[in-house]
């Protein structure tokens, strides 16, 4: 019988943490014990484990004076070694760089298994202590795990490549999980209110994601501006919250750029399905992703999608076998491809000019805006995008 640990730093609805609760509920339905251990459990959790859920600290980082922080980072390798001993854990899987970490750091025999899920050359470029801790793991601490799932080719071709991972034959790609039955199920779900009914009847670009540096939104907002002055009724969505500075200067921008009364934030949701099956399109402006969970489950709700090249990776999300360049961008089988925004500087930009890169993108949105093509063309090609997606195939690559 298998005994498993999932490892994750939050609780709240990002990428990460929707994987380990796909995992969590297949190990369940497979007569498996599972645990799951929350670094940071807060209130504002939308992932929840129930009586299986171990919470390490109920105090977000942040809280902690710098002592009581660098005395917890200690405390939580042992504190895992002593949940794994308890519980006769025989695997365990950490998700994402600071799991993987104290993971690997607890010194246990269980089958330790750890994910990498972005692309971290990209990522380490912001040398702060966390990075050079975690970039060091990769060539030391990394060498306790049994295996290291990447969800890419592209994301372990970059870890070999920029990054000095020393382990390279722990590297295994898999790609994220996705329960499929499930997300149709919930897509169904009808909106919360009269008004995001009402407001899902007019054409709307959507953002689904939190809203922070990497993800770029503020791109998304200018290039959506060259869109609103051809056609009004188009509406602007972002599901999802975010650093509060970062939102100030989004809401800033919208008023600059006169577009207040298009653009709408709904901040999170516990059930974005709905939401994501009636947008006209999803848009993703990030700078760096690992393979997006909300691509694919943009392709299972039937959304065509642009999004920015954010990996390498991304187009074996969004194809199975063909792409054509056309008008400065990729066109797949679930949508556009365009070229990558960041240029080095990870931070809140300080002016708000149009860039070309925005231009280019404005132009993929109006394309699949415009055009039954898009639409067309990803439920034709759906299910055979979706294959290697399989929730049960997949947690079953995990622990074999």
């Amino acid at each position: 019988m298998k005994n498993i640990l999932l490892i994750m730093p939050y609780g709240g609805v990002g990428g990460m943490e929707r994987l380990a609760l796909n995992f969590y509920n297949q190990y369940k339905s497979q007569g498996y014990t599972v645990k799951a251990i929350k670094i940071i459990q807060l209130d504002s959790d939308i992932i929840h484990f129930g009586k299986d859920e171990i919470a390490l600290s109920k105090v977000d980082f942040y809280q902690m004076s710098f002592l009581i922080r660098f005395w917890f980072y200690c405390k939580i390798p042992f504190l895992i070694h002593q949940i794994i001993k308890k519980n006769k854990i025989t695997h365990s899987i950490s998700f994402g760089d600071m799991a993987n970490v104290f993971s690997s750091l607890s010194f246990t025999k269980e089958y330790k298994i750890g994910s990498i899920h972005s692309y971290k050359s990209v990522e380490f470029n912001n040398r702060n202590f966390l990075n050079i801790i975690f970039k060091l793991a990769m060539k030391t601490t990394y060498y306790y795990f049994n295996k290291v799932v990447c969800i890419s080719e592209a994301v372990k071709l970059d870890l070999i490549e920029n990054c000095g991972f020393k382990f390279n034959k722990k590297l295994m790609v898999i790609y994220n999980p996705h329960n499929f039955k499930q997300i149709d199920e919930l897509s169904n779900v009808k909106f919360e209110s009269e008004i995001e009914d009402q407001l899902f009847k007019s054409k709307v670009i959507l953002f689904l994601g939190r809203l922070t540096l990497v993800k770029a939104p503020w791109h998304l907002i200018k290039a959506y501006s060259l869109i609103k002055n051809q056609e009004n009724s188009i509406k602007l969505v972002f599901i999802g919250d975010g650093d509060e500075e970062l939102t100030n200067h989004l809401t800033q921008l919208v008023t600059q750029l006169g577009i207040q009364e298009n653009v709408v934030f709904l901040g999170r949701k516990s059930n974005p399905y709905p939401y994501l099956k009636k947008a006209s399109v999803l848009a993703l402006t990030s700078y760096y992703e690992g393979t997006p969970n909300v691509i694919v489950e943009a392709i299972a709700c039937q959304t065509p999608i642009v999004s920015s090249k954010c990996t390498d990776g991304i187009r074996e999300l969004m194809s199975h076998k063909e792409f054509e360049f056309r008008d400065d961008f990729f066109i797949t089988e679930s949508g556009i491809i365009t070229p990558n925004f960041y240029k080095g500087n990870l931070s809140i930009p300080e002016d708000s000019d149009i860039t070309s890169e925005e231009i280019i993108f404005s132009k993929a949105l109006a394309s699949v805006l415009n055009s039954a093509e898009y639409s067309t063309k990803l439920i034709e090609n759906r299910d055979h995008l979706l294959a290697k997606f399989d929730l049960e195939s997949v947690a079953a690559s995990y622990i074999s």
